[in-house]
């Protein structure tokens, strides 16, 4: 073998050597494909509604009051047809906006007795849920729909699924309004079930569900880097 060749041989082998792999990205991992029309579109073609519930204090609740919740309960759970996810998310009490509009009334306040009283009761606040680590919690409802039921898949491909990323499903638009119909009727049945238990809930729209992603996968930036509105990004073709 010619130097020549040796050298042409040993800078392609340090090329590759220097050449950086690049690592899949995160986003492969997930399985949201896609949220429009206030629904979460998973990658296996199936959708998710979320539904941010209400909370009672059950001990408050006189005896009556107590057994006739529990019986509603009982009775939701024995006319449900599919399966329910129930998430209870814990986040630290987040203030700001309440902090920036006393800002706002402390600017426009022209008595200086009660300015002053604004920015005591303002930083006493701030202070307070600083030092008290105040946390907030929501509490949601996912309902899903899949068009061919989990009934249908044996065990050991389910569990192979949980170990493999999704792979991407395209649906037409025909049959996302086709299930997103089946999808909302689930919701009906949920939200009046919900009631009979004087809980209540609200589906959660496109710029909810956005941030309420966000704000899971990415709890340390969320307070530092806020999303713009949906409605009013523009996208340049």
């Amino acid at each position: 073998m010619s130097n020549d060749t040796k050298k042409n041989k040993k800078a392609h082998v340090g090329r590759r050597r220097g050449r950086k792999r690049s690592g899949p990205s995160t986003q492969q991992y997930l399985s949201i494909a896609e949220i429009k029309e206030d629904v979460v579109i998973l990658k296996d073609g199936t959708l998710r509604a979320v539904l941010l519930v209400s909370s009672i204090n059950f001990s408050l609740k006189s005896e009556e009051e107590q057994n006739a919740i529990i019986s509603a309960y009982v009775g939701f759970l024995n006319f449900l047809e599919f399966p329910l996810q129930i998430v209870i998310q814990s986040r630290r009490l987040d203030i700001e906006g309440y902090l920036e509009n006393l800002k706002r009334i402390e600017k426009q306040q022209t008595n200086d007795l009660l300015r002053m009283q604004t920015t005591e009761y303002r930083k006493f606040v701030s202070e307070l849920v600083q030092l008290g680590d105040i946390m907030s919690k929501r509490f949601y409802i996912v309902i899903p729909y899949d068009p061919l039921s989990d009934k249908e898949k044996s065990w050991l491909k389910r569990f192979f699924e949980l170990f493999k990323a999704a792979k991407e499903v395209k649906i037409s638009q025909d049959q996302f309004l086709k299930r997103k119909r089946s999808l909302l009727q689930r919701v009906d049945r949920i939200m009046t079930g919900l009631n009979s238990m004087s809980l209540k809930a609200i589906q959660l729209d496109t710029q909810s569900l956005i941030e309420l992603y966000y704000n899971t996968y990415n709890p340390d930036t969320y307070h530092t880097e806020k999303l713009a509105d949906v409605g009013k990004l523009q996208v340049e073709g």
